[in-house]
């Protein structure tokens, strides 16, 4: 494979991943090359990085997509025992092997005038001894990871190591954090090495579609792990911040009413007749009210209070809004949502009112779309659109059917998001096609997903279903 190929591969992965590079960044990074040359890896990714990334949330998958297309090494990477051979997993090598990462992770392991190895060079031996799987079946890949670290167990060494910090005049909480970010590095350049191994045996292009995670805006709400949950709270305001600038401008192009001939006629008799200017009949601004309902049970859970936060966060672009969050009865929580809160401390009392929202334990979407006419039926108007957050999952229960069809006769607009794939609706117990023909069902998946939509539904403009 030539330097080119490499090249247009390593971009194809980066926009499949959801970094958005055009033609001309590609060609932008080929000059970049021509110029700083092919001799040094770092220098090569910076350069990459440069042209090509536009936002800091998109360096992890950049860097991830990187190592793979340029890898720092191909092979074993690790010497040979007296024999030639390399020694597999034994309990004398684990052992040493131990010692020689516990070294590397109270020194800091800054990577240069160490005497020891590395924790790089300490990954790539730890996957070369105890993470292979040979004799796998057709399609499985022969390196593992998850075996490795459940191997060699660097949580362990956390005490240890916290021990050490302290001895050096460290306070408790700072030692645990330091160790923590030091073994997550290790963790992380484990799996780093065994995507780069299993990239030489089926392609590095295999690697980057079904190992390397997305970018954290298309990351979807189910899969997320807690660090990528700590992620997106951070995107949520700076998102929500694009979109309500966007949107003010979109409103402000949109403001002019019809045109008033009288006034422009008026005013091009200063100009002999000309109407250099035109003059239009003033628009009166509309914003509509909000009601959100959303499922808070199970994996929807984040989908939903993530929803919700960036809604809020653009109250300022609807007149009113309201939020109810239930599993299988209704609980009222707009007044967790104050000008100014702290995000964190938002999510807390989300996560905290889940309780009231559940009476049996178990997602049912007719009972709950029951209790709401019942109960808050004064939210809903002419005026009012009605927001609907679930994976439409109800365990076989009633449907509510005529329910749902009179709160979306109440309302101006109604809309349903689903945070499943498309391809999954209508299976097992998902009643998404039925209630779909009542309310207008839309796959929201990640975040761009959902900007995509807010944007949408505040210029008044149909959602993509």
């Amino acid at each position: 494979m030539t330097l080119l190929d490499t090249h247009i591969g390593f971009v194809e992965a980066l926009r499949t991943a959801g970094l958005s590079v055009s033609l001309a960044e590609g060609l932008d990074a080929i000059d970049a090359m021509r110029h700083i040359g092919w001799g040094d890896r770092e220098v090569v990714r910076t350069a990459y990085a440069a042209t090509l990334v536009k936002k800091q949330a998109q360096r992890v998958t950049f860097d991830a997509i990187f190592d793979l297309y340029f890898p720092r090494l191909v092979g074993s990477g690790v010497a040979g025992e007296p024999g030639g051979e390399v020694v597999r997993d034994s309990g004398p090598a684990l052992e040493r092997f131990t010692e020689q990462l516990a070294e590397a992770l109270a020194e800091g392991d800054s990577g240069e005038g160490g005497e020891g190895p590395s924790l790089q060079d300490l990954a790539v031996e730890a996957v070369a001894r105890f993470g292979a799987m040979p004799g796998r079946g057709p399609g499985l890949s022969s390196w593992s990871a998850y075996t490795t670290l459940q191997r060699v167990s660097p949580e362990q060494l956390v005490g240890q190591l916290v021990a050490g910090l302290m001895a050096q005049g460290m306070v408790e909480e700072d030692a645990r954090r330091v160790a923590g970010r030091r073994v997550a590095r290790f963790t992380g350049l484990v799996e780093g090495d065994a995507r780069r191994r299993i990239a030489e045996e089926k392609g590095a292009e295999h690697v980057a579609d079904v190992v390397v995670r997305p970018t954290i805006d298309r990351l979807d709400f189910t899969a997320a792990r807690r660090s990528d949950l700590e992620e997106m709270r951070r995107e949520i305001y700076p998102l929500a911040r694009r979109l309500a600038t966007r949107l003010t401008k979109q409103q402000h192009a949109r403001r002019r009413g019809a045109l008033d001939f009288r006034r422009t006629v008026r005013a091009s008799l200063s100009t002999g007749g000309v109407p250099l200017e035109t003059h239009h009949r003033p628009k009166r601004p509309h914003r509509t009210e909000l009601v959100v309902l959303c499922d808070v049970s199970g994996s929807v859970a984040n989908f939903a209070q993530f929803t919700l936060l960036l809604v809020f966060a653009l109250r300022e672009q609807f007149q009113k809004v309201r939020a109810f969050t239930f599993v299988d009865t209704v609980h009222e929580v707009t007044h967790h949502f104050t000008p100014g809160g702290d995000v964190v401390e938002v999510m807390e009392n989300l996560a905290a009112s889940t309780a009231h929202a559940a009476l049996w334990g178990r997602t049912n979407y007719g009972r709950a779309f029951t209790t709401f006419a019942e109960e808050h039926a004064d939210a809903l108007g002419p005026k009012t659109s009605l927001l609907v957050l679930g994976d439409a999952r109800s365990n076989y229960s009633d449907l509510a059917l005529p329910v749902l069809r009179e709160l979306e006769g109440a309302v101006r607009h109604a809309w349903w998001l689903n945070p499943e794939h498309a391809r999954h609706w209508g299976t097992g117990d998902s009643a998404a096609p039925t209630y779909g023909e009542i309310v207008p069902m839309v796959e929201c998946r990640n975040l761009t997903q959902l900007e995509e939509f807010v944007s949408a539904i505040s210029m008044g403009t149909q959602p993509a279903r």
